[in-house]
């Protein structure tokens, strides 16, 4: 079974639509929502964690893209600005995923985008702007 984190943007027109409901329903996808911020008449963004066979996955994005649904894999939305951080660790303890790691030997922080949920707590936390969001 392969898993991909995905943002979708749903434009305004389809935030009605049982989009979820067919990702599993008809493609046989289990669909994790890791965050979502949909409103009635407006676009909405959603990161969720599709898994299930190649094939269905293709289908399902397929799907998606038919729909309107804008498709685009998480880590193109979170960065992680190395120049910008000073290591502080301060980002390390929020991070529920340990996504931002420090190596103890070094005290060097690193950032692993294939455990980050896009959860945005380390956004606040983070007073040199080293983390950055875009959904």
């Amino acid at each position: 079974m392969l898993s991909q984190k995905l943002v979708l943007t749903f434009p305004p027109s389809v935030v009605r639509e049982p989009v979820t409901y067919h990702l599993v329903k008809d493609f046989d996808l289990v669909v994790n929502i890791l965050r979502a911020n949909i409103s009635p008449d407006e676009a909405g963004h959603m990161v969720v964690e599709l898994s299930g066979r190649r094939e269905q996955l293709r289908k399902g994005r397929s799907y998606l893209a038919k729909s309107k649904v804008e498709v685009q894999p998480l880590a193109k939305d979170v960065r992680w600005i190395e120049e910008r951080c000073v290591h502080c660790t301060a980002c390390v303890a929020i991070c529920p995923t340990n996504a931002l790691e420090v190596n103890r030997e070094t005290m060097m922080v690193s950032f692993d985008n294939e455990k980050c949920i896009g959860c945005q707590l380390c956004i606040p936390v983070c007073s040199y702007g080293a983390m950055e969001i875009q959904f």
